[in-house]
């Protein structure tokens, strides 16, 4: 990859291609809508001119609400190379939390997808009395459409180099609120350098042979937006995912090499193969047990013994084939991001050779600080993988992670004071997370520095390690952890009903409701055992000692959950103060 210096330099080494292949595809109504370089460019140039012929400049903002299309990125391009900064705006956000963000933001003018969203813009707009312009991408009444500014940008005969030459390194690329699990939205700036040295450190994440990669993860977020630019830069095709309902079709459909995706996704996709594997009768059954007990007992490629490795052929050829084909037949790689893996899941899907590449890192870091390899040699299961090499680690004396490097935002937007909080006088950003770097040079994740807690008898817990234990439960489908100055932890459980129905079923017990289910003594006890078994391992202070089941789950648009399904623990201890009391009344 030639060395870039704005991120638009990635369109001139993509130009240099064949611009008569597919560069981006959106499925809409069932069909596949490919869109070639050329095509692409055109585009791109077109709306940058009818950008700049609407009066927008250099400096200024442009908000996106959309879920993942080609138009996202005709749009996010359009605006870089002109130095006007994207502002991605997540679908699900609250009433008040978009009405904050369009008026701190100082948004000029915003593209909305459909009919819904543009409707939950202009009521924003109009309580804060702001003055947007909107364009929606699909065909609105009454609303002016993306594809008028095309037409318009067409028009116009304006040379946009002078404007390219202009975009500098350090200019403002995209300016991203995170929502975090308290306050008010934070305004993260990212320059094209911070997002470009990322881009940069890891493209050797993506092996030399890849050409079709699929993309279902919100483009708001860091996480997917870079890895398009690293598909972009490789000059790979992107084919974007119509909805999560479809993506199973989808995927037997493009048959990608490479995706990205968050452990809970994976979580569901292994559960449903347990599931149908426990439908299996005879042999078929007991050769498929014996194929996900021998995965979960692989170990780092190289440490696999021969007759381990024996074993295992047997196994890929057999049972783990068809895993594969599952997932298109010519998957490669996963990177999984945005929480932690379950490390049985990572051991069981390279077994079944599916790569699940996990990583760490945060918006303010654009995004990736570490991550495992496909390379065999560099992997470490329980691990995030190794530090970027461009990046400097080191671990402060509380157990916090810190880093350094050109990634780094240059802090929150019209906020000094939580730049102050966030990054040290030595240009070190405080991640907020408790790790530990091993002897081997991975990086492994303990716990949020703000979510561990203390019990009244003094010893500290780390609430995530249990989260992620007993998420392991095929019928817990949230969880969360409490107990801060109280004598134990307990824990607030959502069940995950489907799984729960099915064994109701199984075992001849009543499904009247969710609400009438979670109080049921049969049920109780199930999950009582369920716990007394996934406490196996804590110490006897860390072991959940009383639990909860709730009847409705955590959701964005109850404001319980961030948009990338982080639990909001403030709100949710708000939410269940009565329950909470009841668990530590004797």
């Amino acid at each position: 990859m030639s060395k870039l210096n704005r991120l638009f330099d990635i369109l001139d080494g993509y130009t240099s291609t064949d611009t008569n292949t597919c560069m981006v595809a959106g499925k809409r109504n069932g069909e596949w809508q490919l869109v070639t370089s050329e095509r692409f460019m055109t585009l791109t140039n077109n709306l940058s001119k009818a950008l700049l012929s609407k009066g927008l400049k250099k400096g200024d903002k442009v908000a996106l609400m959309s879920g993942n299309r080609p138009e996202w990125n005709i749009v996010d391009f359009a605006c870089n190379q002109l130095g006007i900064a994207i502002v991605p705006l997540y679908p699900t956000l609250s009433a008040q939390d978009l009405s904050f963000i369009l008026h701190n933001a100082e948004v000029k003018l915003l593209f909305a997808s459909n009919t819904e969203l543009a409707q939950k813009v202009e009521q924003a707009v109009q309580e804060q009395q702001l003055s947007i312009e909107l364009y929606t991408f699909d065909d609105v009444p009454n609303k002016p459409g993306y594809q008028e500014l095309i037409d318009l940008g067409a028009q116009q005969d304006i040379d946009l180099q002078p404007y390219r030459d202009a975009v500098q390194g350090n200019d403002l690329l995209t300016l991203i609120y995170t929502s975090g699990t308290t306050g008010k939205p934070k305004g993260v700036l990212l320059t094209h350098k911070n997002i470009i040295s990322n881009v940069e450190a890891c493209q050797h994440l993506v092996p030399k042979d890849t050409t079709t990669a699929l993309s279902f993860l919100p483009l708001c977020h860091i996480f997917e937006r870079m890895v398009v630019y690293i598909y972009l830069s490789k000059g790979i095709q992107i084919y974007y995912a119509e909805n999560l309902d479809n993506i199973v079709a989808d995927i037997n459909d493009v048959k990608p090499q490479i995706f990205t995706t968050v452990p809970r996704v994976l979580e569901k996709v292994y559960d449903k193969i347990i599931e149908k594997g426990k439908a299996l009768t005879g042999i078929k059954k007991a050769l498929f047990f014996w194929a996900v007990e021998l995965g979960h007992r692989y170990q780092e490629p190289l440490k696999n013994g021969f007759f381990y490795n024996l074993k295992l052929a047997i196994a890929r050829k057999l049972i783990f084939s068809k895993w594969r084909d599952a997932l298109g037949g010519n998957i490669k790689l996963i990177v999984s991001g945005g929480a932690a893996l379950q490390e049985r899941l990572g051991r069981i899907f390279w077994a079944a050779d599916i790569k699940v590449l996990e990583g760490y890192g945060l918006t303010e870091t654009s995004p990736v600080i570490a991550v495992n390899s496909h390379v065999d040699t560099d992997v470490k299961f329980g691990t995030v993988g190794r530090v970027l090499k461009n990046l400097d680690v080191k671990i402060a004396d509380d157990g916090e992670i810190l880093v350094k490097g050109p990634s780094i935002s240059p802090g929150y937007y019209k906020n000094e004071e939580a730049t102050r909080e966030a990054i040290d006088e030595e240009g070190y950003l405080h991640t907020g997370d408790i790790g530990e770097i091993t002897p081997d040079g991975f990086l492994k994740i303990t716990d949020r520095k703000k979510e561990m807690f203390k019990t009244a008898g003094g010893k500290y817990v780390a609430p995530q390690a249990l989260e992620n234990k007993l998420m392991e439960s095929t019928l817990i489908a949230q969880v969360m952890i409490i107990g801060e100055n109280q004598r134990f932890p307990a824990a607030l459980i959502v069940p995950a009903f489907e799984e729960l129905e099915k064994w109701c079923k199984h075992k001849g017990i009543p499904f009247v409701s969710k609400e009438e289910i979670v109080k049921d003594s049969q049920i109780i006890e199930k999950y009582q055992r369920e716990i007394d078994r996934l406490n196996m391992g804590f110490g006897q202070w860390e072991k959940v000692k009383k639990f909860e089941l709730l009847s409705k789950e955590w959701t964005i648009d109850n404001g319980e959950l961030t948009p990338k399904l982080s639990l909001k623990r403030k709100v949710i201890l708000k939410n269940t103060e009565t329950i909470i009391n009841r668990l530590y009344e004797h």
